[in-house]
């Protein structure tokens, strides 16, 4: 059964640093592009950023560029969200999500991905 695990959240103070991970397990990450949602209380869940299947394209929210680094390791069949320069407004439950494709290109939709992890809690407060 296909299943992501996200790990690494926690509390940091601004300007600190977080790295996510999501792990697969009951099918290999090769065949699947990964997205990074995060979705804040009282908001809608957003798009973060996304690695293609093969890892050679990335994509991220305005938000975050400069600041957010998404890499995957498929020997270890993880995907990472290196997270600098954290601020407040980065507050959120994230979510890592899979998209069987092989398109050299993704998206920051959250229909195109059709199985989910249940979240990590990062919280960026003094």
């Amino acid at each position: 059964q296909l299943q992501l695990v996200e790990s690494g959240g926690g509390l940091v103070q601004p300007g600190g640093s977080l790295r996510l991970s999501c792990a697969a397990s009951g099918f290999t990450l090769d065949y699947y592009a990964i997205g990074w949602f995060r979705q804040a209380p009282g908001k809608e869940r957003e798009g973060v950023s996304c690695i293609t299947s093969r890892g050679g394209n990335t994509n991220y929210a305005d938000s975050v560029k400069g600041r957010f680094t998404i890499s995957r390791d498929n020997a270890k069949n993880t995907v990472y969200l290196q997270m600098n320069s954290l601020k407040p407004e980065d507050t959120a439950v994230y979510y890592c999500a899979a998209d069987r494709s092989f398109a050299p290109w993704c998206r920051l939709l959250s229909s195109y991905f059709g199985s989910w992890g249940q979240g990590t809690q990062v919280t960026v407060s003094s």
